[in-house]
């Protein structure tokens, strides 16, 4: 079985050190449009992956100087700091029906700390890292030959400003990077102890422990956005293979940007948006998912408001063929008309470093041909049936098609509402009893701000 790394470092999102953390508005950090279109590769990934085969996950690396900052700031444990932002990632990953990871690992979890400790007291032995006057163990960059490769960066051509303790630098400030942090009185209540004193876990460790740990030493893709190329993935590669010995990652895929009517996302210019900002102008998931997956991953994508409304305007041709194809399929009696069945096309696409672009482009030639072919009555119910039986498929990756309601079962709606007053109760225990009850009859429960909401195992929204 391949091992399918889905370690995408979502922006401002709780789930990475990009975060601008630190204020109390929880939606302009959570749910920004720029946060779910800066892995807009997520929506096809998430979904055409599993003709792949194979577990992915999504990291959840909290341990950094902005959510540390953010928490000393606010007054509360980093634990409970960081939780409304993981709480609204999940409301906002299921709005736009994005299939959720196998495993959403956290980096302050005991079992990976260990495993950053051991990762560490590793490539000390080998020579790759080091305890310096500061407390803090660092990673010795010129010990790793390959270090630069990935952002074809030659170290020979960069100079180095020595160590680099902060979490964020670019190439201008290239340095040996921290591995273990040694605890200062910034960092509050946030320490572990380890061989080389009270300290926490640098940005970089976390993942590559996280990663081997779950997925074994070697990796076939793993994702991020084009800022994560350097220094992020750089130093995930050098941690990782300093101490397997072994080529970490087979594939990288990196997506770009977002801008906002050409320009990049800011409160100044005034093109900021959140995910309930489009929500409450009136679209819904499905048009946001489309408008944000359609170009492909490693191009810009431009958001506009008049993309929004193409993005309505193709969902309903969608919509509207089906509704043709579905009268065409029920007729009981076939005239003499001509056969037509849909070809390979669209997975090839998809084959194609994931070109979402050629693959909608020939769903919706597809859609006008047999558009045309039921506008001729030349369309009979057998090859509107393959055709339906085509879109289930297509579907299966798009996740684009209206909703038909979904009726809970009597027992799953018991077991939920007994969770609910579980729950008021504080009684936690009985409360988890349930959701593995629920979970045992196929159904998933989510705590929302709107409180519990049940969704059947296999959907995400």
């Amino acid at each position: 079985m391949a091992n399918v790394n889905m370690a995408l470092r979502n922006r401002k999102t709780g789930f990475d050190r990009d975060s601008s953390f630190g204020k109390s508005d929880r939606d302009d950090r959570l749910s920004q449009v720029c946060a779910i279109a800066h892995v807009k590769v997520l929506p096809i990934q998430s979904r055409s992956f599993p003709f792949l085969s194979g577990p992915h996950f999504l990291t959840d690396g909290i341990v950094d100087d902005k959510t540390i900052r953010g928490a000393r700031e606010a007054k509360i444990p980093l634990r409970k700091f960081t939780e409304q932002f993981k709480e609204a990632f999940f409301e906002d990953i299921e709005t736009l029906r994005i299939k959720r990871a196998d495993e959403f690992p956290a980096a302050t979890d005991q079992l990976y700390i260990d495993k950053m400790i051991e990762m560490i007291a590793i490539l000390i032995s080998r020579g790759f890292a080091y305890q310096a006057e500061d407390k803090s163990v660092y990673f010795r960059i010129n010990k790793f030959p390959g270090y630069g490769r990935l952002a074809h960066f030659d170290l020979t051509q960069l100079q180095s400003t020595g160590r680099v303790k902060h979490d964020e630098y670019d190439k201008e400030h290239i340095g040996d990077f921290a591995l273990w942090k040694a605890w200062d009185e910034e960092d509050g209540d946030v320490g572990w102890e380890s061989p080389w004193g009270r300290g926490r876990p640098g940005w970089h460790i976390e993942c590559s422990a996280m990663a081997t740990a779950l997925l074994g030493e070697q990796i076939d893709i793993h994702c991020g956005g084009v800022d994560n190329i350097f220094p992020h993935h750089e130093a995930e590669i050098a941690q990782a293979e300093g101490v397997t010995g072994k080529k970490f990652v087979r594939y990288w895929l990196h997506c770009a940007h977002l801008l906002v009517d050409g320009q990049k996302m800011s409160k100044s210019l005034g093109n900021f948006y959140t995910l309930p900002d489009l929500l409450e102008k009136g679209y819904t998931g499905r048009e946001i998912r489309y408008a944000l997956m359609r170009v492909h991953y490693r191009a810009p994508l431009n958001f506009t408001w008049g993309g929004m409304n193409e993005a309505r305007e193709s969902l309903g041709r969608i919509d509207d063929w089906l509704a043709r194809l579905r009268e065409t399929a029920a007729e009981k009696i076939d005239k003499e008309k001509n056969t037509t069945h849909p070809d390979q096309q669209f997975e090839q696409a998809l084959d194609d470093d994931l070109n979402i672009s050629s693959a909608l482009g020939f769903l919706f030639e597809s859609i006008r041909e047999t558009n045309r072919a039921m506008d001729r009555g030349e369309l009979d119910s057998a090859s509107a049936n393959s055709w339906l039986n085509w879109w289930e498929r297509v579907n299966s990756v798009l996740d684009l098609e209206t909703e038909a309601e979904v009726v809970v079962p009597a027992e799953v709606a018991q077991f939920a509402k007994d969770r609910e007053n579980a729950r008021r109760e504080k009684n936690w225990k009985r409360g988890d009893e349930l959701r593995d009850r629920i979970s045992a009859l196929g159904w998933e429960v989510r705590d929302t701000k709107d409180g519990q909401k049940l969704t059947p195992r296999g959907r995400s929204g």
